[in-house]
Formats: C-alpha cells, sequence, structure tokens
C-alpha cells in the first residue's frame, strides 16, 4: 500500500501547499520521521542529501508551532535550524515560506557575509522559525540582538558538513543557549566520532532513522570516468559540453582558484558558466545560483563547499574535473543530480596524480566506476600500465636524486636544483610514447 502525505497526520493547509508544490508521495524519510517528529520525538537522522530530509523535519516544525498559541517574543525565535552555509540555509528558508504559506507563521534567514541591519530588524519584530549559520547567530547573540531560550525545537543539519567546517565547538555553544526542555533533531550524512558524541550529548532518547546509503544513493546515477592529463581536462570538458543532452550542468574542482579558471575557461569556449565559492560575495553567490535555476546560466562550476548546499531540480549531469581526495565528497558531489527519484549521470576526469581518489571511491562504493572512451582518454588498462611505468621511472629518479645528493657539496646542491627547478613537466611526452604502437611498456 502507497503512504501519501494525507496519512502522516500533517494540518490540511500543509496539504493543500505540498499539492501547489506538486508533491505527490513522501519519500522513505518522510514516511518514517514526519509522525514521529509530530508525536515530539528526538531524532537521530542519518541521510545524504536528495533524499527529501528539509520537508522530513520542516513540515513537522511547522505542523507543531501552527498548533500553539501565544504572541511571537522579539528576538526571540521558537524553532531554530542551524545549516553550515548560506545557501543550504537560504534554501531551507524558501522551503519552509512555501510550505507554510497558508498558516501564519514567520520564518526568517540569518547568515554572515551581508549586513546585518536588515537580520535585526527582522528579528526584532518577531520571528517564530530561525534558520541561521552558526557564525553569525553568535554574533547577534553576543550583541543580544538574540535570545534562544525560547528555542522548543532545535534542528541541526548536516552536521558533519558543521564539523568539516569548523563549527562544532560554536554548536555547542549555541545548543547551550537554548531552552533545556525542548524537542532536538540531527541529521547527518556520516557518522564521524564527534558527531557520535554531539548526538549522544544533545539528544534525549532518539529514534534513529537510517536512509540511503551510498550503494542506494548513487545506484540511479549513470557514473563514467575518463583517464586523461591533466594538461586534456580543458578540450575534454569543451568536446564533451557540445552534446545538448548535458542541459544543466555542475563542474566541481578542488579549488576556488580552480573555480574561476574553469569558468574563465567555459566562457571563452562560448558555454554559459559562473563560479560559486568561498570567495564569492553572497550577492554574487545569489546571482550565479539564480541565473542556474532559471537557465540563463548552463554550468556552475563549484568547490565542495557548495556540494550541499545546491538544491536546483533538473540537473543533468555532474562533471568532476578533479576528484575529491575525499571519497565522501564524490557522493555528495554527484548526489545533485538524480534528486527526488529522477534519474542523472555523473562523470569524472581522473589524471595520474588522481589515481588514488579513485580507488578510495570506488572502495566506498564497492563498485567500479565506468570507464568511458574518448580520444584524449585512456582505457583503465592503458592507465594502470602508464601509472607503473611512471611509478618505476619516479624510483629510479629518487635513487639518482639521493646519489647526486651524497656526492655533491651544498652550493653545487642547490645550483642543480635551481637549474632543474623551473622545468616542465615530461609527462606528455611519456603518454604520446604509450600511445605509439609497438611502444614498449
Amino acid at each position: 500500500m502507497t503512504t501519501t502525505f494525507d496519512s502522516l497526520g500533517l494540518a490540511e493547509p500543509l496539504l493543500r501547499a505540498l499539492k501547489a508544490e506538486k508533491y505527490e508521495k513522501p519519500t522513505p524519510i518522510q514516511v518514517q520521521t514526519i509522525p514521529l517528529l509530530i508525536e515530539g520525538r528526538d531524532l537521530l537522522g542519518v541521510a545524504e542529501t536528495g533524499t527529501g530530509k528539509t520537508a522530513a523535519f520542516a513540515l513537522p516544525i511547522l505542523h507543531r508551532l501552527s498548533n500553539q498559541t501565544g504572541p511571537r517574543r522579539p528576538n526571540a525565535p521558537k524553532a531554530l535550524i542551524l545549516a553550515p552555509t548560506r545557501e543550504l540555509a537560504s534554501q531551507i528558508g524558501e522551503r519552509l515560506r512555501a510550505y507554510g504559506r497558508q498558516l501564519n507563521l514567520r520564518t526568517t534567514v540569518i547568515f554572515g557575509g551581508v549586513g546585518q541591519g536588515q537580520q535585526v530588524k527582522a528579528l526584532k519584530a518577531g520571528v517564530d522559525i530561525l534558520v541561521a549559520t552558526p557564525g553569525r547567530l553568535l554574533d547577534l547573540c553576543s550583541q543580544r540582538h538574540l535570545r534562544l531560550d525560547d528555542v522548543s525545537i532545535l534542528v541541526l543539519d548536516e552536521a558533519d558538513r558543521m564539523l568539516d567546517m569548523g563549527f562544532i565547538h560554536d554548536v555547542r555553544k549555541i545548543v547551550g543557549f537554548c531552552n533545556k526542555e525542548r524537542q532536538s533533531l540531527l541529521f547527518s550524512a556520516t557518522m564521524p566520532t564527534p558527531i557520535a558524541k554531539l548526538a549522544n550529548d544533545i539528544l534525549r532518547d532518539p529514534v534513529r532513522v537510517d536512509v540511503a546509503p551510498v550503494k542506494i544513493a548513487v545506484e540511479r546515477i549513470d557514473q563514467r570516468v575518463y583517464f586523461v592529463g591533466s594538461k586534456d581536462k580543458r578540450a575534454l570538458l569543451g568536446d564533451l559540453l557540445k552534446d545538448p543532452a548535458m542541459g544543466r550542468v555542475i563542474v566541481f574542482t578542488r579549488t576556488k582558484r580552480g573555480a574561476d579558471k574553469v569558468c574563465r575557461n567555459l566562457g571563452q569556449a562560448g558555454i554559459s558558466a559562473d563560479a560559486l565559492h568561498g570567495n564569492k560575495g553572497q550577492n554574487a553567490r545569489v546571482r550565479a545560483l539564480d541565473a542556474f535555476r532559471s537557465g540563463k546560466v548552463r554550468a556552475l562550476v563549484a568547490t565542495d563547499i557548495a556540494a550541499r548546499g545546491i538544491d536546483v531540480p533538473g540537473i543533468s549531469h555532474v562533471i568532476n574535473y578533479e576528484l575529491p581526495n575525499e571519497p565522501e565528497s564524490y557522493v555528495h558531489r554527484i548526489g545533485r543530480t538524480a534528486r527526488a527519484g529522477a534519474g542523472g549521470a555523473a562523470v569524472s576526469f581522473c589524471d595520474l596524480a588522481e589515481r588514488p581518489y579513485l580507488k578510495a571511491i570506488e572502495k566506498l562504493m564497492k563498485a567500479q566506476v565506468e570507464v568511458a572512451e574518448h580520444d584524449l582518454a585512456e582505457t583503465r588498462e592503458e592507465a594502470m600500465a602508464r601509472e607503473a611505468v611512471e611509478r618505476v621511472a619516479g624510483k629510479g629518479n629518487g635513487k639518482r636524486r639521493n646519489r647526486h645528493r651524497g656526492r655533491r657539496p651544498n652550493g653545487q646542491a642547490q645550483a642543480a636544483a635551481g637549474k632543474t627547478a623551473g622545468r616542465k613537466p615530461t609527462g606528455r611526452k611519456s603518454n604520446n610514447a604509450l600511445r605509439q604502437p609497438g611502444a614498449s611498456l
């Protein structure tokens, strides 16, 4: 029997809003959590992005607050949702407003990177639900623009991401400011030891819900990898984006500088693109996301800080221009596509230095990523052979350098190092040699 939103116990205004949003049936995490949260239970949710967890906690919060009486107090929200990034906080705020459009509840979002004047004004007018990033929240608390002793519902969303970004101590401080008699929810895609301890400290007799482990989360995504030299990535990306099937694309890089460079390259190739990373001002980040959502920009080039904060429907492809050095980040990246039950595709570029990252990703997923063919790329066998050649060559060069270093006086060694410092890598030549018919491996 198919579960419907009507059967979850939600208030009628929420059901009407869900129909207006064209939500047809609840996701597994919504089915499991909404009735429990309406009852007031604490919850530990282990869930990947794209599972519908925002609605899973937003709808019960709106339902419970709609049944509460009493006026709003200035600077004293009744519910607090903590998010690691400005993008995620904004998107949670948008969803709360959409779901609660027919309720007399007020939601405000606060984050850093912008002036606090409008945020302070909104808090003074009184809010029911506050969505915030930890840094700006603590700033406003220290300035006495905000008090948390009325918070009866506390949500920590993507707690492991807050740990990665160094917010864990701020989070503990914020929890200490909240009402002790509260309902607490903690959501995390992974459960490292510090997050498990945090959950144990702040949750009371919680229900644990595990949804969408890694294998299930990625099974709807068509994954491919190209073994390609770092110098050929630009040409490969441009060639792949000639395919009209790549409609709305996110391209991931490891660094902010790399994101800007790829964005410039795409623009020079006539492909509309914008970059999204931590060095961008808030207004620029909002403009980039809005342009991407509306289709004015075809490709969004982002770093991992945005990997869990982008919730844009209809993303056809995720391209890992550079593989992440943490395998879990790969799952979060490709989770930007194939959302809400839809399919999607993830394409990765892997150069020689990134081979260990790919191995760690395949180990995490317990499956090999399919190798794709292209004139600029190698087969898995060719890539493994070249890796073996480079490894042997590297060991030999290392021995020769050590031997020379032992024979030369310090001044001569420094002079020799100076001569070789500006040389360009010769990996492309060895790559060409491997491609020549009859070349020795």
